[in-house]
This record gives structure tokens, sequence and C-alpha cells, in this order.
């Protein structure tokens, strides 16, 4: 294999040629600062207002309620310490679930510190957190709940919409951080019980260094960056305009293609589990069976190390990852895998592949192929 055959999508995604195209002029012509009130400054805010038009058409939100930042991890941050501290005199206490993703928990780890409590919600075995748990958990002091819209390492969905439903008849604010699920799942924002949802561009084929925060109208919220007045006084500093203006591309390349991509990686899935399972190599899925984000399969081969798989697979040029890429750099076992106590045998074998648009059918029926061949080989070499 000449070619690196990459099943790491979750972690990144490589630019769209739409998006470099539709984002070179900003670079080059129209270059102004949106804040200014010249001519050249004035072509620039036109721009960004269209794209912030075009996205949040695309998430079906109000396009003032979305505030553009550096990506999902500060929109999470943004969601979590804004939301909680502007209601810090009401109550102190937030959930969350012991699965969501780092730039969550650790933004929970920070208001801890800052005297808020914070509630750790367990996860199931196919990584999903129960409702009754959560109805346990409020209290009357809880101002502020975020549970994930979908897994970024097993790819469960969990059951947003009758979590933001109780928690909307109690008035406690809900975010969701859906920087995994967006631009592969369908995510309307006017259909959806929530008060704050994440989005990063980098996950659909947009430019890194780029997202959004919606905001509800009327959510109390405290500012995290102070400076100018940008983003009507939410988030100071000039807009990455050229990212944004890749970010609206990219959304405006998966609203046409979206419904391909779903069955296409559905395709994918379903090709390579029925090669090893015609190869007779022990596998186990990790998950939710049927409540499952399309792009994401993580399946564990008992009897072989995740990070010997993983150099086995990189060395016949094929990429995945052990989870999130913001720890698969370290051989810490997967906190997901550790909160859905699974066997020890599996979750010491969890390799996450995510499928994107520079896979096809052929080329997972291939990688498949070479997966399986590494199995038996470093089982009968055990």
């Amino acid at each position: 294999m000449s070619d690196m055959m990459y099943f790491d999508h979750a972690a990144t995604t490589p630019v769209h040629p739409r998006v470099v195209e539709a984002m070179t002029p900003y670079m080059t012509q129209v270059f102004g600062n949106p804040s200014s009130v010249h001519g050249v400054g004035r072509e620039a805010r036109k721009a960004l207002e269209k794209a912030r038009d075009q996205i949040a058409a695309f998430m079906d939100a109000d396009p003032q309620s979305l505030i553009f930042t550096s990506g999902g991890t500060e929109a999470d941050n943004m969601a979590i310490i804004g939301g909680a501290m502007a209601q810090r005199e009401r109550g102190r206490h937030i959930i969350t679930s012991q699965i969501e993703h780092h730039a969550v928990l650790h933004a929970c780890e920070y208001l801890e510190q800052a005297g808020f409590e914070v509630t750790y919600l367990p996860v199931d075995e196919t990584g999903t957190v129960r409702l009754a748990d959560l109805k346990q958990a409020v209290r009357e002091d809880t101002v502020l709940v975020s549970i994930m819209y979908g897994n970024n390492e097993v790819g469960t969905i969990q059951p947003i919409e009758e979590i933001g439903t109780f928690l909307r008849e109690r008035g406690i604010i809900f975010h969701t951080d859906a920087v995994q699920a967006f631009g592969v799942l369908p995510v309307r924002v006017r259909q959806l019980p929530v008060d704050m949802l994440s989005v990063s561009a980098h996950k659909i084929n947009g430019p890194k260094g780029v997202g959004a925060l919606y905001l509800a109208r009327k959510v109390p919220f405290s500012p995290l960056v102070h400076g100018g007045s940008q983003e009507r006084k939410r988030r100071a500093g000039t807009e990455n305009l050229a990212g944004i203006i890749g970010f609206a591309e990219a959304t405006k390349v998966i609203s046409v293609e979206m419904d391909d991509r779903i069955s296409k990686y559905r395709q994918m899935k379903e090709v390579m589990l029925h090669v090893w399972q015609k190869e007779g190599i022990a596998y186990h899925v990790n998950g939710h069976p049927e409540k499952v984000m399309p792009h994401i399969l993580n399946v564990s081969f008992p009897g072989v190390q995740t990070e010997t798989m993983l150099m086995n697979m990189d060395l016949v040029q094929i990429a995945a990852a052990s989870g999130s890429a913001c720890t698969s750099g370290s051989l810490e076992l997967s906190h997901v895998l550790i909160a859905m106590n699974l066997e020890e045998c599996i979750s010491h074998s969890a390799i996450r592949f995510s499928f994107g648009i520079t896979n096809t059918v052929d080329q997972a029926r291939l990688a498949a192929q070479s997966i399986a061949n590494i199995v038996k080989r470093l089982v009968r070499d055990r």
C-alpha cells in the first residue's frame, strides 16, 4: 500500500477543495477587519454575516445566537464556565457524564476548584447516559447540565431530547457538545431542547481553528474572553474571517452530500465486520448497537493490545486511533471504555475507525483484510 488509508476522521478531516477555494480570497483580497468602518472592513463584515447566516441555516438556528470561537474546545469552555459563572448566585451544582470530551471534563474540574460541585453521571455498557440517573442527580441548586450529543470514541448517541425536555421543565440550562455529531447527523437546534450547543469546522472538512457556540437568547452567560465588542460582546477578538468562510462552505457541501455520506459510512462498517467474520477472527463492537453515529466503528480484538495493533496497522499504511485525538498520544486507557465497565480484554484492545470523504468501500474491505491478517499473526505469535 503506497498511500495511507486514513480511518481517523473523528480526530480531524482533510479540508475540502471547495473550502480552500472559498477561503483563499479572504486571505488575499478581502482581508479587512470586520470591525473597521471603512469600505474594506464593511466588505469583510458583510462576508462574515453571510457566513453566519449560512451556518445558522444549516443547523436551523437564529444567526444572532451563534458565537464564533477557535474551535470545539473553546466553545465547550465558554458554555460550561460562562454558563455556570453567570448563575453562581443561584446555585453551584453542575451535572455532566463520565464519557465527555476532555474539553468538558477539564472545564468542570476548573469549576470545582472555583467552588462548584460537579456530579459525573455513569453510563451503561453501551456508553449511554441513563435518564433515571440524571433525574436522581438533579438538585435544587443544579444550574447547568452538559451531556454530549454523540460520543467521539464509541459513537453512542445520547438521549438528548429526553434529557433536554426534563431539564427544560425545571428551568435548568442544558449544553450539548455536538462537535462529533455535527455534519454527520442532522443537528437541528430549533427542534432540540438545548440552550447551548458546541460545533467545530475541522471535523466536517473545514479548516482547523474555527468553531461556534450556539447560545439561546436569554440564557445567562458570562464571557470568558474580554477586549473588543466582537460577537455581540460575548467573545472579544478579531474574527477568523477566512476560517469562518471555510466553515460556511463546508456546511454547504455537507447539506447536499449528507445522506450519501451516511449511507456510505454504514456500508463501510458492514463491509469491515463482514470481512472479520469471514476470516474467523475474534472481535467485539463497542458502543450502542443501533443508536450510534454512522462514521464511528469502535472495535476490540481480544488478545491483541491496542498500541501493538495501532503500530502494526501503521506499518501497512492504515491510520486509526485508540480513542480521542486529545489523548491518543498517551498510553492511558480510554476514560470512556473505563466508564462503560467493559472486560479488561475488551477495553485493552479497542481501536476506533472513523470514516470520511477520502474513504471508499473497496478501501474499507482492503483495510479490514489487512487487519485480519495482522490479528491472526499477533495471536499466533503470542
